[in-house]
């Protein structure tokens, strides 16, 4: 147990040094834990849902938009969505492994990657609004698609 807590404080000490990298080097570090992590399931169920809704961003988010772990919110049909949970998903941080909030870049990058494999040739950016590990009550993301 004794050792588990130094990996923890050890992880600690790399995140907040994470943290402190430009934008552009904690998307890089960041974004193939994201993809291995969405592959797992995520992408899967969520381009099945995506397909189901005759791939319409829109109709997806009308009826699978509010579940217990995740929501989403249209705000400029088509164009501009706010998504995010209710609670921290992370099993990095629900284990209490992770508790920086530089870490949150792994989630936005997640998004990212799943919005372009889902709707690939097309401009998304997404933008951090709050995540539980920076003091928010939930964690919610804005989604631009061109």
């Amino acid at each position: 147990m004794e050792n588990l807590e130094h990996e923890k404080a050890s992880y600690r000490v790399l995140e907040e040094e994470i943290g402190r990298l430009p934008a552009e080097v904690r998307a890089r570090l960041y974004r193939p834990v994201a993809e291995r992590c969405v592959k797992q399931y995520v992408l899967g169920e969520l381009r099945r849902q995506f397909e189901e809704c005759g791939c319409d961003l829109d109709r997806q988010y009308a009826k699978y938009g509010r579940t217990e772990y995740f929501f989403a919110d249209v705000i400029e049909p088509g164009r501009v969505y706010e998504i995010g949970y209710p609670c921290c998903v992370c099993p990095m941080v629900t284990s209490g492994f992770v508790t920086a909030a530089a870490h949150c870049e792994c989630s936005r990058q997640s998004i990212l990657y799943v919005y372009e494999q889902l709707l690939p040739g097309r401009t998304v950016r997404v933008e951090t609004l709050r995540t539980v590990l920076s003091g928010g009550h939930e964690c919610r993301f804005r989604v631009e698609v061109e």
